[in-house]
């Protein structure tokens, strides 16, 4: 939290409601397991004591002032367990959206007030016996929050993106005063028009524009692009991203508002306010339940009533419709099907953080997908040493550029030293190494003075080669570093950002699915179409901004199309919030990983398809026992109001009841056979 105090308020300030709104969720989750205990332990007496739906059963029994203990237990379970229900049925109802919530508030309501009815006018008129349901509300109100502690538990969201993103950037910053000297100043305070200085390995507070230096800038983070960036005088920097080599002074451009990154956050949050709007297959049940259930319940009123012309009549039956109307197979029809299938996501390096998308997963038709370490592995590997001399050999050239990059740290040089040392190459030593800013190495090694240059030196010294080699690898989209001995052009070194191994198969099987990959890049569109052509993607976008990306994935949207976004990059965070279903990959950034539904943690691409699978497996289960759970209201409910009396036939409470309880128990077993096949 301390990054964000740092913050600009009128930056972050915006944010607090998503963070609350993640805290919330966690604190909710802690709220219905400290609730369910504490009203287990209320409920048991109840159970114990209290007929069921005026049945007694075999192991209940009743002793002088029982039913005192059990209206004052009855009592305070209806407002402290019951409470998170009718809390949630005050929002729904204020959004015109009645669901689940409205639903079980409804049932415990009506259980509790007509239970305190009944025991005031059993004390009052002895002889007239009222059934009350307080047994019913008991056992009601332990499943309830027992079902919302399950998916609570199994759907663990407490993280959050925005908070991640506000941590990518520094809590003081070195600003140059009138007088050039320097002074640490806490971010908040930098201004449009200051002047910062950068030094290598520092995060960039602020976006910016260089005044003095030259530096070598990682944006893989903010941008998703895999090279470094070289920096001159003049060029824009972006707050977030790392410096990698050199110092810099920069002119302040953007704060606050106008910052990279806040622009991207808002992105974030109205993609989030939008989605959270998705109504689930349980709820769109439990409200059209609702509605049957009021219904029913006020004609079985005037039904009995003009037929039997006695409110107290009409109105038990009402009540019984009511309180039949919301079992507790409902609440935990989706819940332990939720539970069974994070579980087995999990044994399959998938992290499901949004229950909606085991339902969206369906009816996805275009799977968006980042380039940079989603179809890529997103770090530098050699792909080619190419000899430019004939008196050069390729041992001799990699323990040369060893020698320079071995205590190096950006990618370029960890990629390099990687392929050296796979090749049991062993570096040369090097004496009098420096840094060249913006262009490389230079170093003594053996007595000879050797350089490791990028293109735009090897261009200002006008040296000659095979320019067909070096577009080739180019076209590629590999990045090219160059080995100068003695002023003299010996060798080449090509790095590219490798195809994982499984993304061909997977896009293969995308296809056979009737899915179409569509390939989002913030890399070049060289780069871009060399993986898409390789991997057989018919369409990809490259050089997208974060803006780009959603936008694209927005007019899908807008066109009905059902859209699945898989990144790992800050720059995808907005994008895989706006998609249908958002897919981070574990080895991205945690702010992409915030912004998604769902995380392949072992970073396989190919684990999507598993959880295509899991998804579809899940929905079949989640339909089966809402039918479980629903069919039981179908059934009960008309017999419940009494539509078929005229023949004689009456639903006893207590048939109600083992309905009720033989509904859970094959939902819970039901729940237990979910399997995936992949």
């Amino acid at each position: 939290m301390h990054n964000l105090e740092s913050m600009d308020h009128s930056t972050f300030g915006h944010q607090s409601h998503e963070h609350m709104s993640s805290m919330d969720h966690s604190m909710h989750m802690g709220n219905f397991k400290q609730k369910f205990w504490f009203s287990l332990i209320l409920a048991i007496p109840i159970i114990f004591i209290s007929p069921m739906m005026g049945v007694d059963l075999s192991f209940q029994f009743t002793f002088p002032g029982s039913d005192w203990l059990v209206l004052v237990l009855a009592s305070i379970l209806f407002f402290y367990g019951g409470e998170p229900f009718l809390n949630g049925a005050k929002m729904e109802l204020k959004q015109k959206s009645p669901a689940m919530m409205t639903l079980i508030a409804m049932g415990i309501s009506v259980s509790y007030f007509y239970s305190v009815y009944a025991f005031i006018m059993n004390k009052l008129m002895p002889q007239n016996h009222m059934m009350d349901f307080f047994w019913e509300l008991a056992t009601l109100i332990v499943i309830m929050l027992l079902g919302h502690w399950i998916e609570m538990n199994a759907i663990s969201n407490a993280s959050d993106a925005l908070q991640k993103m506000a941590e990518l950037l520094p809590n003081t910053v070195k600003r140059l005063n009138k007088d050039g000297n320097e002074e640490e100043v806490a971010l908040q305070q930098v201004k449009e028009n200051d002047h910062l200085v950068v030094r290598a390995g520092d995060k960039i507070p602020a976006d910016g524009v260089i005044i003095n230096g030259q530096t070598l800038v990682d944006e893989s983070m903010v941008t998703g692009e895999s090279k470094t960036v070289t920096k001159n005088k003049e060029d824009k920097v972006i707050g977030g991203s790392v410096n990698g080599s050199g110092t810099i002074e920069i002119r302040v451009t953007g704060t606050g508002e106008t910052g990279y990154l806040s622009k991207v956050m808002g992105m974030v949050k109205k993609a989030q306010s939008e989605k959270s709007k998705l109504e689930s297959l349980s709820d769109r049940v439990a409200k059209w339940l609702f509605y049957i259930a009021f219904a029913a319940g006020l004609f079985a009123f005037f039904a009995w009533l003009i037929i039997d012309r006695d409110v107290s009549i009409a109105f038990e039956r009402m009540v019984t419709v009511l309180i039949i109307a919301c079992p507790h197979a409902l609440g935990l029809a989706i819940p332990l099907v939720v539970a069974r299938s994070t579980s087995i996501a999990a044994k399959h390096g998938l992290l499901l953080k949004n229950r909606n998308a085991l339902e969206q997963a369906n009816d996805i038709q275009y799977v968006m997908l980042d380039k940079t370490g989603t179809l890529t592995e997103g770090k530098f590997t050699v792909t080619g040493v190419e000899m430019l001399s004939k008196e050069m050999t390729t041992q001799k050239a990699l323990k040369l550029i060893g020698a320079l990059e071995n205590n190096a740290n950006h990618p370029l040089a960890i990629g390099i030293m990687k392929y050296i040392k796979e090749q049991g190459i062993i570096p040369d030593k090097a004496e009098n190494l420096q840094s060249i800013s913006g262009i490389g190495l230079t170093g003594m090694v053996n007595g000879q003075s050797v350089k490791i240059v990028n293109e735009k030196e090897v261009d200002r010294l006008n040296f000659t080669f095979d320019r067909l080699l070096k577009q080739s690898y180019q076209e590629q989209g590999n990045t090219l570093s160059y080995l100068i001995v003695e002023e003299q052009l010996v060798a080449l070194i090509a790095l590219g950002d490798v195809v994982k191994s499984e993304a061909k198969q997977f896009i293969t099987e995308l296809k056979i699915q009737g899915i179409v990959p569509i390939m989002l890049t913030g890399d070049n569109k060289k780069a871009a179409e060399s993986v898409a052509h390789y991997l057989g993607i018919d369409e990809f976008h490259g050089e997208l901004l974060p803006e780009d990306k959603e936008k694209i994935i927005q007019t899908y949207i807008s066109e009905g199309k059902k859209v699945m976004m898989v990144g790992d990059g800050i720059n995808d965070a907005p994008s895989l919030v706006r998609a249908t279903i958002g897919v981070a990959i574990g080895a991205g950034t945690d702010v992409a990983i915030d912004s998604a539904d769902v995380v392949l943690t072992d970073s396989d691409p190919k684990d999507i398809l598993r959880f295509l699978d899991l998804a579809k497996q899940t929905r079949r289960k989640m339909i089966q026992n809402l039918w479980w759970g629903a069919g039981y209201n179908i059934i009960a409910i008309p017999l419940a109001a009494g539509i078929l009396a005229p023949w004689g036939i009456i639903l006893n409470p207590a048939v109600g009841a083992i309905l009720m309880s033989l509904s859970t128990v094959i939902v819970a077993a039901n729940a237990m056979t979910l399997r995936i096949h992949n």
